[in-house]
């Protein structure tokens, strides 16, 4: 952070950019309008780069690509009414999946507010459920202050998006702007530091479990804990399973990873939740798509949980160790507490608990049939991208069936390589958020995985990559339909697929994908065999100077399996084909 030490008479608008460059800020994801225009002026004079999107959800899915492959806050201006409305759906988004994120909009002056002004909205009033905290500012004095509160709520306890609504008026007012600010927030409370008596009792009951699990949600990639997880895992030899948000947390290629839990998890996670005696919940909130029905969830485990936010102890599941506090904190303290105890004990033993897993693991491998169609199984494409592409890539998807699919058979081994929109669940989120991805990782390989009907959604940003040298690379899995939603009309509704199809899987594509890329002035290809896929993946990291697009037309009959149908146990999870796996494997 910067400081200057000698006060300055400036603008409002102009206060707000000297905050954003005191703060470290170096891009920002946007669109100029009324409200906002007495900021984009010294914003040309600025160090910020400004990337103009074509729609402010753009700017706000940008900005959380950018916060989750970095780790740093993700910021976005807007200008008044629809340009703030906009922008919600990503605040909400960012507000369930814990994403640093910083919006700041602009706002009619301040003796117009309440009038029905042109292009006003209590944009405070709606954002305040969606946000981790809404300020309005109509004083100019203040735009400091506001600003660095802002990155100070977005950043600690757990992370969050923080809206600054500043008002026309004060940005055009003229105040004196001095760094660091005084920071006033009475109401809020940083977690304190993890209560050792409750560590000391977490590693007693991790080393007393016969069949323990650590259950790993976001907030471990959210703390940078993948190093204390490792050691935790060789300490313990405990299985894990990662959530969606989690993925990369531990690598896939360690055998402890028994992969992702819940609706569309392994059979081996999921089986292992069921059996636990004890769960190491670490940064997870016991979500309902990992749980199924929740009072038939792991009926016989224990549980330690973990968590920053102590609104999460307890909530869903309860907790007979509680710890509140930073994994970052809390994670070394219990991996020290064990290595004291095994000091002078043995290690546990979990030969028969691993036995029993590796006979699941063993019996119900991931994998796909091939379409009757005679089409591509996009389970198929996704397989070969990963492993042609490889684990040093980031992955950000949109949702969907192709989403779940990127979960399930892309190999994943370090944080943040996995980005996805997870606890909302928001089509349209994977162009921009590759986009934001790639701007705050530049040297990286960023593959967006996307769906025809998520794509579409928010296909404009293909423009802003262009123009601003972005280039991403987009795996556009094409079944023609909206997957998951036809999916669940093919299990529960008789197959009656009510506004699901796109387009005739026969028929003319509308778009036409690949000329609509092209239009966009990214290179494109249309993919119909898989004897082409690899070579068209090789063609399409072999350009590096403008997006590029492959568009896979995959069969629209392939579902994501397993599955664990809504409101209903984990223990009836079905795989391939709808099958009930047998939980009393023998050798």
């Amino acid at each position: 952070m910067n400081t200057t030490s000698h006060p300055q008479t400036m603008t409002g608008a102009q206060a707000i950019v000297a905050s954003l460059e005191a703060l470290g800020v170096t891009d920002v994801f946007g669109m100029p309008g009324g409200a906002i225009l007495h900021t984009y002026d010294p914003l040309m004079n600025s160090s910020l780069r400004h990337i103009l999107v074509r729609h402010e959800q753009g700017a706000g899915h940008a900005a959380e690509g950018y916060a989750l492959a970095t780790g740093r806050v993700g910021v976005a201006i807007v200008t008044s009414g629809p340009g703030a409305t906009n922008i919600l759906t990503a605040l909400a988004d960012a507000n369930m999946d814990s994403v640093p994120m910083v919006v700041i909009s602009g706002q009619v002056g301040a003796s117009l507010i309440g009038t029905d002004a042109f292009q006003e909205a209590d944009i405070v009033g709606a954002s305040m459920p969606l946000t981790k905290h809404a300020f309005l500012v109509t004083d100019p004095q203040e735009i400091p202050s506001r600003i660095a509160e802002a990155f100070h709520i977005a950043t600690t306890g757990r992370p969050g998006p923080v809206l600054v609504d500043i008002t026309k008026s004060a940005q055009g007012s003229e105040m004196t702007f001095s760094w660091p600010p005084t920071l006033d927030l009475p109401g809020y409370r940083m977690p304190a530091k993890p209560n050792r008596k409750q560590v000391r009792a977490a590693a007693r009951a991790i080393l007393e479990a016969q069949a323990p699990v650590l259950y790993v949600g976001g907030g471990a990639i959210r703390a940078n804990v993948s190093a204390d997880l490792a050691r935790l895992v060789e300490l313990t030899d405990a299985p894990v399973v990662t959530t969606l948000t989690a993925r990369g947390a531990f690598p896939d290629s360690d055998r402890h990873n028994l992969g992702m839990p819940g609706m569309h998890g392994t059979v081996p996670a999921v089986g292992a939740l069921q059996r636990a005696d004890l769960l190491i919940c670490l940064g997870a909130r016991f979500d309902d798509r990992v749980t199924g029905r929740l009072d038939s969830f792991a009926p016989r485990a224990r549980v330690v949980h973990i968590d920053i936010d102590a609104a999460e102890i307890s909530k869903n599941r309860v907790a007979d160790v509680p710890i509140v506090g930073d994994l970052a904190e809390a994670l070394p303290a219990l991996n020290d507490e064990i290595a004291g105890i095994l000091v002078t004990g043995d290690a546990p033993d979990l030969s028969g608990w691993w036995r029993y897993l590796d006979r699941l693991s063993d019996r119900y491998p991931m994998g796909w049939t091939q379409p009757e169609d005679g089409m591509m199984a996009p389970q198929d494409v996704i397989s070969r991208l990963s492993a042609r592409v490889g684990p040093d890539a980031v992955y950000v998807t949109g949702v969907g069936q192709h989403q779940m699919w990127a979960a399930q058979f892309v190999d994943y081994e370090y944080p943040r390589h996995f980005i996805s929109s997870c606890g909302l669940g928001t089509m349209g989120y994977c162009v921009p958020a590759a986009m934001g991805a790639k701007v705050g990782a530049p040297d990286a390989v960023v593959w967006a995985i996307d769906g025809d009907g998520s794509f579409q959604m928010t296909n404009q940003e293909l423009a802003t990559c262009r123009i601003n040298d972005i280039p991403i690379k987009i795996a556009l899995i094409n079944n023609s339909v909206l997957g998951m939603v036809r999916q669940w009309q093919s299990l529960f509704y008789s197959k009656r697929y009510s506004n699901t199809t796109l387009n005739p899987v026969d028929g003319d594509q509308v778009p036409d994908f690949e000329m609509l890329a092209r239009a966009y002035g990214a290179a494109s290809r249309t993919v119909r065999s898989i004897d082409e896929v690899d070579e068209a993946i090789d063609w399409a990291m072999s350009i590096n100077d403008r997006p590029v697009l492959l568009d896979f037309r995959v069969s629209p009959e392939s579902m994501v399996w397993p599955m664990v149908a809504a409101g209903v146990s984990n223990d009836e999870i079905r795989y391939a084909k709808g099958m009930a796996p047998d939980w009393e494997v023998e050798d």
